[in-house]
Formats: structure tokens, C-alpha cells, sequence
């Protein structure tokens, strides 16, 4: 194709999307703005530009160059927003280590991406004290304190090259951030494995502030609820490991608006900073919502006008309706590791309002609409296009500027994730006529039972609203006669322990069938439990859950 470039007058400056540049507002505009962690610090967007400037010099200082590979142990602080910028402003990649995963997954990740420097906390000492032996690339180790000035640890065998805070305080500002290709990898982190090894997923400096700018856009675009505007106070409740806390993080400071960093995620601390702070945007998994409120201390806070995007899981119907019953304005997101992660927002469209309560609940709970720039269809397995008429399913496959462009160091599952040139997600999901779209299920969860294809999370919805139930998954076990059919693990709530039972909840599911929303096949056993196991980031873990209850080899 002949195409017209434009003319570019040698002295104009080309403006590369690099992150320091979403620095320039905040300091324009709010540099007396606040950044707080926990009840320990308290400093303002000014001071946080002179300690990236300070940490990058101390870096820069122990041998750190652009290129090397800089991995980060630490709980959401000030420290890692601070880690957020200065490692990829130098031209280094930041690596955020999954501090939850299996100790070989971890040291896995960390021999795989190849790492040179670890910022490690000293809570997460004994992770590395397990693995040192085994540790193939790392030159330098950086203690992160909450206690400043601690320059080694006594129970670890570490040679600390220097204590974050002490580095700090040594190191004059590092002014002089150079430009450089766009393209350059700013970020590096692996995702939760359900078989093998983690794979690592890589974002450069372009796909970073262009998910910055396009997200925060469309969530700042609506005009009264689910929104994200200047005169809010942000506290993450996603892990700062976990794809950059959603990338929120970036798009809060390019806002300069006042943030709360919470540490360990602990209920008591996180409910006392939303008070004490006054938390109006955050956002979580279903189960850490769930930890919130059912915390007894939740009933010492208000929570009305409070903002919380769920994603990570399926936002149940009965979470959402606690939810909004203490205020909380609450909505549904989805997105994914591969895809640095925000695709959708389930923000109602202007007029939605005025719908009744449950038909609102129902489209809050939804994946939502895509964000601006996502090509995001339905596909079935010839990739045509399934009809948007809520009811048709098919895997939701997209492309957006800021999707992971493979899987780290490994081609075959590369290809594989974007063939036929769209990004494959592995979810099964449909879209409405109003456009939004709806998770069904991850296509290896779907059970297949008489004939049918159910829908676990569908399931899951259903009971959540029981009064009853607290929480629930759930999942296929095998059947001599059907091959598979579905199992309901459900925590029941302390007051439904003694007065909820299986039939029950059985007739509670009979209802939405006698009604024509789902399959006879659908209604599952049930089976109460005390507890239901979680990833490292908080998702119900279905492969431990199958295991553990039952699955045998469906591949048969």
C-alpha cells in the first residue's frame, strides 16, 4: 500500500509512549497529593518523583543497566508503585513475582525470566532461603523493610547489597530518564499455571500507557456511577504482582489522584484504611470482596459510595446484592492475564437507571462492554461470529494494542494463543443485544452432561442468591450413565448451617429450570463444605477441587 507519511520538522520532538511521561500531569496538577501506606507513610506525588529519581540512581549504583531484569517480592506499598516507574524508566524490565504461587513455581519464574536484581521483603525471606541454592541469574539482592535503616536480616543467609530505604537515602535523584523505542519491554510476569510450568507474559512501554490512557477513558467516561474521576481515593485489593493491580496503579498517578497502599491484605487493616482514609475506588476478585463483607469489624464502617470493579471470577449475584445493599457501588469487569488484563467494564449505559433492580443487578454482574479499542467477538469454531442475542455461546477471542504478543520463550504455545491473528482467551461466553458480554465459563470447565453443555458459573449465580450460602463452586464429576455431572460445593453461612439442606438448594435450582433459564441437566448434586480452595490470587481453584473431589481423566 503507497501511503502518505507525514513531514516531521527535524527539530520536533517525536514523544515516545514511554511511562515517565505519566508523571508530567500529576506533577502539574496535584503535587502535593497524597500517596499513604498503610499507617506508616505519608508523602506526596513531589516526593514520590524524588524517590523513583533516588531508586533508580541506588540501582543504576549496584550495576543495574537497561535490559536487565529487576524481580520484586514485596506487598502492595509505596515501594512498589515506586518500582512501578523507576525500573522500566531505566530501560530494565520489572518483574512481579507471584508471591503465592508453589516455591518450585517460583523459582521457576524467577530462572526463567532471568532475573539479575531481587527486591525481597523481609516477610518473604523463607521463599527465598528455600530456592537460594537453585537461583540460576541473580547477581544482587535488595532488602525491602518496613522498618528503615535494617541493612541485613539476621535469620537469613543473604548478602544484602544494600536495604531499600538506606539506598535510597545514599543516592542523589536520577534526573535524566533517556528516551528510547516504545517497544522496549517494560514489564514481565507469569501467569497462575491449572497444568505445568507458568507462563511468562511480557508488556512493553507503548502497550502500558496505551491500556493507561484507553481504560482509565472509558471508566472515567460515564456519567455518575461506575466511574474513576480525580476526586477519588484509590486502595487496590488486586495484588500489585498480579498483571500491575490491573494496571489501575498507572492510571491513578497519571490522574494524581490521593492513593492508599495496604500491605499485606489483612481485613481489620484493609476496612480501618477505608474509613480512616475515605476509600471511594477499588478493585478485587469475588473472594476477597466476600472476606470484606463478612469480616465482623465491616459492620464499623460505612461503605456507601464506595466503588468496587470485581473481576478475576464471575461476580455472583448474591455477592453483588450484599454489595449493593451496604451501599457499594459495584460492578463487573473482565480480562486476563495475556491481556495486560482490562478487555470489558460492565458499566450501565446512560438510561439503565431507570430499569428495575434485578434487571440493573443483572447487567452489573456481566463481563460488560469492551473498553475503547478492544476488538472483542464470540466466535464458534470455524471463528464465525455467534449471534448477539444473549442466548448463542461461543469463545470470546479479541485484539487489542496492549495484548501480550506471546507467551515468553515459548513459540509453540505462542502460536497457539493468537491463532488466526485474534488473541484465544479460553472462555466461553455470549453477548447480548445491548452489547455486553457474559462469561459462561473457562472452556475447560464446562461440563458436559446428557447431551448438554452446562455452564458452571451459571450455577454458581443461581445458588449464590440463595439466603442461605455464602459462597459456592462448581464442578464436574464423572457419571457412569451422563459422563459427567455437575457437583455444588457450597460454605453455607453460620445462621444456615443448621437449617439449609441439600434438597433445598436443589428446589431453589429446580426454579430457574421450571422457568426455561437453564437445562434440567443443570440442577446439580450438592455437597456441604467448610471451606472452598483458592489460587494464589484469590480465584476458586477448580483443579484442586476436582481433584479433591473426584475428577477422573475426561479426555476419554
Amino acid at each position: 500500500m503507497s501511503a502518505s507519511l507525514i513531514e516531521r520538522t527535524p527539530s520536533a520532538y517525536d514523544y515516545p509512549l514511554l511511562i515517565k511521561h505519566l508523571l508530567h500531569t500529576p506533577l502539574a496538577t496535584a503535587p502535593e497529593q497524597e500517596i499513604v501506606y498503610r499507617d506508616r507513610s505519608r508523602y506526596t506525588y513531589r516526593t514520590l518523583r524524588h524517590r523513583i529519581g533516588q531508586l533508580a540512581s541506588g540501582l543504576a549504583g549496584l550495576g543495574l543497566r537497561p535490559g536487565d531484569t529487576v524481580a520484586v517480592m514485596d506487598w502492595d506499598s509505596h515501594r512498589y508503585l515506586e518500582c512501578f516507574f523507576a525500573i522500566p524508566m531505566m530501560g530494565a524490565v520489572l518483574q512481579t513475582v507471584n508471591i503465592r504461587l508453589p516455591l518450585e513455581q517460583i523459582l521457576y519464574t524467577l530462572n526463567h525470566a532471568g532475573a539479575d536484581f531481587i527486591l525481597c521483603h523481609t516477610d518473604l525471606l523463607p521463599i527465598l532461603d528455600s530456592i537460594k541454592d537453585r537461583l540460576e541469574t541473580v547477581k544482587t539482592f535488595v532488602l525491602l523493610s518496613d522498618e528503615s535503616g535494617v541493612a541485613e536480616h539476621p535469620s537469613s543467609p543473604f548478602a544484602f547489597a544494600a536495604e531499600y530505604e538506606d539506598l535510597l537515602a545514599k543516592s542523589s535523584e536520577y534526573l535524566d530518564f533517556p528516551d528510547f523505542d516504545e517497544n522496549t519491554r517494560a514489564t514481565t510476569f507469569y501467569t497462575t499455571a491449572t497444568t505445568g510450568n507458568p507462563k511468562g507474559v511480557y508488556y512493553s512501554h507503548r502497550q502500558l500507557m496505551l491500556h493507561t490512557l484507553t481504560v482509565l477513558g472509558s471508566l472515567a467516561s460515564f456519567a455518575a456511577h461506575q466511574r474513576l474521576h480525580r476526586g477519588d481515593v484509590y486502595m487496590p485489593l488486586t495484588p500489585m504482582f498480579h498483571v500491575h493491580a490491573w494496571g489501575i496503579p498507572y492510571m491513578t498517578t497519571a490522574l494524581g489522584i490521593k492513593q492508599v497502599y495496604p500491605g499485606r491484605y489483612l481485613p481489620e487493616m484493609l476496612l480501618a484504611l477505608i474509613k480512616r482514609e475515605k476509600v471511594t475506588f477499588s478493585h478485587c476478585v469475588p473472594t476477597i470482596l466476600h472476606m470484606l463483607l463478612t469480616h465482623p469489624a465491616v459492620n464499623t464502617v460505612d461503605l456507601s459510595g464506595w466503588k468496587v470493579i470485581v473481576g478475576g471470577s464471575a461476580l455472583p449475584k448474591g455477592l453483588a446484592k450484599m454489595a449493593l445493599d451496604r451501599g457499594i457501588d459495584i460492578w463487573g469487569g473482565y480480562g486476563l492475564s495475556e491481556a495486560c488484563p482490562c478487555l470489558t467494564s460492565a458499566q450501565l449505559k446512560p438510561g439503565m437507571s431507570e430499569l428495575d433492580a434485578y434487571t440493573q443487578l443483572d447487567y452489573l454482574t456481566k463481563a460488560g462492554l469492551p473498553y475503547l479499542l478492544v476488538d472483542l467477538r464470540v466466535v464458534d469454531e470455524q471463528m464465525h461470529d455467534v449471534p448477539h442475542d444473549g442466548k448463542a455461546t461461543g469463545e470470546v477471542v479479541v485484539r487489542a494494542p496492549w495484548l501480550t504478543q506471546g507467551y515468553l520463550k515459548d513459540p509453540e504455545n505462542s502460536e497457539n494463543l493468537w491463532r488466526d491473528g485474534y488473541l484465544h482467551t479460553g472462555d466461553i461466553g455470549n453477548i447480548d443485544p445491548e452489547g455486553y458480554l457474559r462469561i459462561t465459563d473457562r472452556v475447560k470447565d464446562v461440563i458436559k452432561s446428557g447431551g448438554e453443555w452446562i455452564s458452571s458459573l451459571v450455577i454458581e449465580d443461581i445458588i449464590s442468591q440463595h439466603p442461605g450460602v455464602s459462597e459456592v463452586a462448581v464442578i464436574a464429576i464423572p457419571d457412569e450413565k451422563w459422563r459427567e455431572r455437575p457437583l455444588a460445593l457450597v460454605v453455607l453461612k453460620r445462621e444456615g448451617v443448621s437449617t439449609v439442606t441439600e434438597q433445598q438448594l436443589q428446589v431453589h435450582v429446580q426454579a430457574w429450570v421450571d422457568q426455561g433459564a437453564i437445562s434440567k441437566w443443570a440442577v446439580p448434586d450438592i455437597r456441604f463444605v467448610d471451606t472452598l480452595e483458592k489460587t494464589s490470587v484469590g480465584k476458586l481453584d477448580k483443579k484442586v477441587l476436582r481433584q479433591k473431589y473426584g475428577l477422573v481423566d475426561f479426555s476419554l
